[in-house]
């Protein structure tokens, strides 16, 4: 992989860690899901969507389901990002209140990049949740 690929990609993903971002603060998810491959697919650590989630229509299911768990939004606050070859990792922090109470919560979202758009997400949750 060549310099010039690399940063491509990471370009790429760091415009879908932004759309991203914008739709946990605002439940707006348009413009991530305009990124997305028609091969997308997305893996969740816990709950209804555990395991290996196929398709876009999928993936707008589970980002309205999580709007409508933080439906005062998310803010995150990126730590680290680390690239290899077509994925690239963001380590985060978002906090805001889950079904009324105080979240907190320690990330990495990944996302691989296809082209101009994301073949995949993969998030990997530190704590599910927890109070001040």
């Amino acid at each position: 992989m060549t310099a010039d690929s690399q940063d491509r990609i990471l370009v790429i993903a760091e415009q879908a860690f932004v759309s991203w971002k914008k739709g946990l603060a605002t439940r707006d998810w348009q413009d991530f899901i305009a990124m997305l491959s028609d091969d997308f697919y997305f893996t969740f650590p816990v709950g209804q969507y555990q395991g290996i989630n196929r398709g876009k229509e999928t993936a707008i299911t589970f980002f309205n389901f999580v709007s409508q768990i933080y439906p005062d939004g998310l803010t995150i606050e990126l730590i680290n990002t680390i690239a290899g070859g077509s994925t690239v990792v963001f380590e985060l922090l978002s906090q805001g209140t889950m079904y009324g109470n105080f979240y907190k919560n320690r990330a990495a979202v990944c996302f691989e990049i296809k082209g101009k758009l994301i073949s995949s997400y993969r998030e990997y949750l530190a704590v599910f949740y927890r109070n001040p």
